[in-house]
């Protein structure tokens, strides 16, 4: 087992990685920017080093930086939990020249997986069924068109190396085709510095199911079964749930089971999410894999009683996986609490807080790095806390949730608490009918 593990992150899974490590006596280091200091991951570590100014190419994606703190603090392993370099394979493989065990995929995995065109073709090859389209890039213009009169339309264009919505056009007939490809090849040059596209089918009101899996050194999977992410706006998740509403017993099977022939096709090693698309006839397609931990892994965590980050570390040291497979025994249900205006196009506002209580009660979790007095630099994602309600059924869950948000008391910015609890009083949610297309007709005025 490691004896000391860096955590190159911040917030709340900065937090959520330390309170595990300690537990299992494992020492921690904190890294934090100039704008962090205050943060609590700062205050609960063993040791914290400063890695530089506020923004992220300075520090949290400083790889110089984080590696120097790792040798300076003689840590063997680093976790690097979601977002910043946790899907970097460079990184991964920087660690590993140094000794220093990467909590995650190796660089290979992170490679395949991390080219959306190579992923696809990946996948088929390993039976798990896939969205028809492209076979690899688009070379241009003319060719994307023959294949969208060949498959139907409509279609939608995908940055290969994109995620978070950026990159991506949905086509619905030759004569959108063009100012589409432009479009989307600019955007996806600017954001990722890659310009490549491929095309596949669009999938019209589909769900976004998800399947947690876990890999060991030994060549063995397993599955922890699902989260429905349908709940989601501009591709950015906003609350997640296990089960799913739309599950049955016999599609749980089948997509574990393509999950797993997925992980093992690139011989996976650590947690990782196999993303699928679900059509209303429970048809299942292979969408991405996240070689990470995600941000809702607290939803798979509470319906199977399994700490994820513990297992990461137990499968990073070279301890074996069980191998079996989960099934929920709770329901689970996640929101996440942005410090956002949900009623001016979720502005973000960042900022003091001034006044903070948290929910509690039976069934209830709420991860989070900040407090009464912490102040929200502007310069990284909004979350500022993910509140998760279990109980023994999806009505029961929605309850409590809906008594917790009421509860929660954050003042001196603006947050989505407001429109979560809108949410679930929503008669749609409330009886599981929604898809990925929920928000786009979701009431959002005062």
């Amino acid at each position: 087992m490691f004896k000391k593990i860096l955590i190159a992150n911040r917030g709340e899974i900065a937090l959520r990685i330390i309170r595990t490590c300690k537990e299992m006596g494992v020492k921690t280091v904190a890294v934090y920017s100039t704008a962090d200091r205050d943060s609590l991951h700062v205050r609960f570590a063993d040791e914290a080093v400063c890695i530089g100014p506020p923004a992220s190419k300075d520090s949290y994606l400083s790889i110089p930086n984080i590696i120097s703190a790792a040798e300076l603090t003689n840590a063997d392993a680093i976790h690097p939990g979601y977002g910043f370099l946790s899907e970097n394979a460079k990184f991964s493989a920087i660690c590993n020249e140094y000794g220093i065990k990467f909590i995650g995929a190796t660089a290979d995995q992170i490679n395949g997986m991390g080219d959306k065109a190579s992923a696809k073709e990946t996948m088929k090859l390993a039976g798990v069924p896939t969205i028809p389209g492209s076979e690899g890039l688009l070379t241009d213009v003319k060719e994307g068109i023959k294949i969208a009169n060949e498959i139907g339309y409509p279609v939608i264009l995908k940055a290969t190396a994109g995620g978070g919505g950026r990159g991506m056009r949905i086509v619905w007939k030759d004569g959108e085709f063009e100012p589409a490809w432009d479009s989307a090849r600019q955007e996806s040059a600017a954001a990722f510095g890659n310009d490549g596209l491929y095309l596949e089918k669009y999938v019209e009101d589909p769900r976004h199911i998800e399947i947690q899996v876990i890999g060991d050194q030994y060549g063995k999977v397993c599955h922890l079964s699902e989260r429905d992410c349908s709940i989601q706006r501009r591709h950015q998740k906003l609350v997640e749930e296990s089960p799913s509403p739309f599950m049955t017993p016999e599609l749980r099977e089948k997509m574990g089971e393509a999950a797993i022939k997925g992980a093992m096709a690139v011989n996976y090693e650590g947690a990782g999410t196999v993303e699928f698309l679900v059509d209303k006839h429970r048809n299942f397609y292979f969408m991405e894999m996240n070689t990470r931990i995600q941000v809702e892994h607290p939803v798979t965590e509470e319906v199977i009683n399994f700490d994820l980050i513990k297992e990461q570390i137990k499968v990073a040291s070279g301890i074996p996986i069980s191998g079996k497979n989960y099934i929920p025994e709770m329901h689970a249900i996640e929101c996440r609490i942005n410090a956002e205006d949900p009623f001016n196009n979720f502005r973000p506002s960042p900022g003091l807080i001034t006044n903070f209580h948290s929910p509690g009660g039976h069934g209830v979790r709420v991860d989070t790095h900040v407090y009464a007095g912490y102040h929200i630099p502007p310069n990284y994602d909004s979350m500022i806390a993910k509140l998760i309600c279990v109980a023994q059924t999806r009505e029961e869950a929605i309850c409590t949730m809906e008594r917790s948000l009421s509860e929660f008391v954050i003042e001196g910015v603006k947050t989505t608490i407001p429109f979560h609890l809108r949410l679930m009083k929503d008669p749609n949610f409330r009886a599981g009918n929604f898809t990925t297309k929920f928000m786009e007709s979701f009431d959002l005025s005062e």
